[in-house]
């Protein structure tokens, strides 16, 4: 069964450069893991068929990916709202969506985080490590929001990350 640090281990590993090795302490300490917290993770999604292993090495079936995040990951990892914090901006009050979509007055929605710069309602991250990995990786950052948006946003706004994700996501 998959467990919410699957899904970002998956998406880490959708952004993760060709060029670069993958090793298991990396993976984990740029996503403030343990080594046998990701390797447990990679097991999970390779049984759940969002990964593949090919030369020893764990590889993203995007396709698959990007129907889980877009269709199955909001109903299994929702939302959940908490009060006014200071954190991460995340979902429409993030990039890609933040120059795109008009939300009005309203605060952006964010992580909690001390290291965080923004105010808004808050928004569970799907792992406590979030707004750290997020942070030190644009591209995890950008697949991260959209997904809340997806998961926290209205129609509009669902329809938008949506289809940025699937431009992210092309196998």
């Amino acid at each position: 069964m998959l467990k919410p640090q699957d899904l970002l281990i998956v998406l880490k590993l959708c952004v993760w450069p060709e060029d670069r090795g993958i090793t298991y302490d990396l993976l984990a300490a740029e996503l403030g893991m343990t080594k046998s917290e990701v390797h447990a993770g990679v097991r999970r999604a390779v049984a759940s068929r969002l990964l593949r292993m090919a030369d020893g090495r764990p590889v993203p079936l995007l396709d698959a990916v990007r129907e889980f995040v877009e269709s199955g990951a909001p109903y299994a990892f929702p939302a959940m709202r908490g009060e006014v914090s200071r954190g991460v901006p995340t979902s429409v009050g993030a990039t890609p969506l933040s120059g795109t979509l008009n939300v009005g007055n309203q605060p952006p929605p964010v992580w909690p985080s001390a290291d965080g710069k923004a105010r808004g309602p808050s928004i569970s991250p799907i792992y406590p490590s979030v707004p750290h990995a997020a942070v030190h990786d644009s591209k995890l950052y950008e697949l991260l929001a959209l997904f809340d948006a997806i998961r926290d946003g209205r129609a509009r706004q669902r329809q938008a990350a949506r289809k940025l994700l699937g431009e992210r996501l092309t196998g």
